[in-house]
């Protein structure tokens, strides 16, 4: 049975992967508004903790998420989505992916 668990602020962590390739695109939150409008759109839609505010990813980029398929973790405190990234950026700085700073 399924039970999220969100933290005091109401979020949950969410990591994006790319559905064909496996590649890890961006982790976000999501509050139970956020997670309702994915599941009704089809589409990514995260809580911005600065903005403090509902925003759907690629409104502006045009570089939309496609959910194929979601998913909790054993715990049920973290969501794996796994997506078509529309126009293969993911990131801000117009990266594919936010992991692209290697530390080591």
């Amino acid at each position: 049975m399924l039970a999220l668990k969100y933290d005091a602020a109401g979020l949950i962590p969410a990591i994006v992967q790319d559905y064909q390739d496996g590649a890890v695109l961006m982790q976000a939150y999501m509050n139970a508004e956020a997670l309702q409008k994915t599941l009704a759109s089809g589409e990514t839609w995260f809580y911005s903790r600065s903005r403090q505010t509902l925003w759907h990813k690629g409104e502006t980029s045009g570089h939309i998420q496609k959910v194929k398929e979601i998913y909790a973790d054993c715990d049920q405190d973290c969501l794996l989505l796994k997506v078509e990234q529309v126009g293969n950026i993911a990131c801000h700085t117009g990266q594919r992916s936010c992991f692209y700073e290697r530390i080591k």
